[in-house]
């Protein structure tokens, strides 16, 4: 078997992988609870940007600033997608994504900034792991179980996200699924073109990191000050620190292998 046959193999092994085993848990939540759970997810995003993503980049061989810059471009390239979402919502008299009547989802918006980060995101990945397996076989094998490991609560985070913007569960998953091919799509052209592309690599995942921390900041930690009572203050809390330290347990089991 050739090599990139086994780079495809473990990149798609992978992502079905992470993809099943995140629906499982995310979809099996009741729909009364995705507005708590979204709590959980927000620290999911803030501890997969900046536990994990940014010092990626930065150990990836992009200095500081590089990342910086990647992170504050990012940020705006998400703001203006937020404001196209918000004019394609607001070209009627009545603005329906300000709407008060209906705050049960934020209309897509949040949804699609999550799974634009995350296709840039999965596009890394495959360039991680295809650069892995080159360099040697068990590397590559451990590389990928690591990504998987990796993913799971950030997966889990990106179906609540989605719900909580509206989509159905089918919806969801099919998304979840389309951003994973991304994984394979940078597996092939990391194989081809590994060179080439290693000084994007440290900016690829700075704009993934700016998704996810301007979706956890911008649109979902405002809607959790709805519900500003004590005691859903500090579940809030609870479960923002538990998204976080999902993500830092991962990272601490795997070690440097992602």
């Amino acid at each position: 078997m050739s090599i990139l046959a086994i780079i495809l193999i473990a990149t798609a092994a992978g992502s079905l992988l992470s993809l099943l085993l995140a629906a499982v848990l995310a979809l099996s939540a009741r729909p009364s609870w995705v507005p708590v759970l979204v709590s959980y997810a927000i620290g999911a995003l803030l501890g997969a940007s900046l536990l994990e993503v940014l010092p990626e980049a930065v150990e990836m061989g992009g200095d500081i600033k590089t990342v910086a810059k990647a992170l504050l471009g990012g940020i705006l390239l998400f703001f203006l997608l937020e404001k196209l979402v918000l004019w394609r919502h607001c070209h009627d008299e009545v603005c329906e994504a300000h709407s008060s009547h209906d705050q049960s989802h934020d209309h897509g918006r949040s949804g699609l900034m999550i799974t634009v980060g995350d296709t840039f995101h999965n596009f890394v990945d495959g360039v991680i792991i295809a650069g892995a397996f080159l360099v040697d076989f068990r590397l590559g094998v451990i590389t990928a179980l690591a990504i998987i490991a990796h993913e799971i609560p950030q997966e889990i985070g990106d179906f609540l996200i989605l719900l909580h913007s509206g989509y159905t569960r089918t919806q969801a998953l099919l998304l979840n699924f389309l951003t994973g091919v991304a994984t394979m799509v940078g597996a092939l052209v990391g194989y081809y073109a590994l060179s080439m592309l290693e000084g994007w690599t440290p900016v690829l995942l700075g704009l993934a990191g700016a998704s996810m921390l301007y979706v956890a900041l911008s649109d979902l930690i405002p809607g959790l000050h709805r519900r500003a009572e004590i005691r859903q203050t500090l579940q809030q809390l609870v479960l923002i620190g538990l998204g976080i330290g999902t993500v830092a347990l991962a990272g601490y089991f795997i070690g440097d292998g992602h």
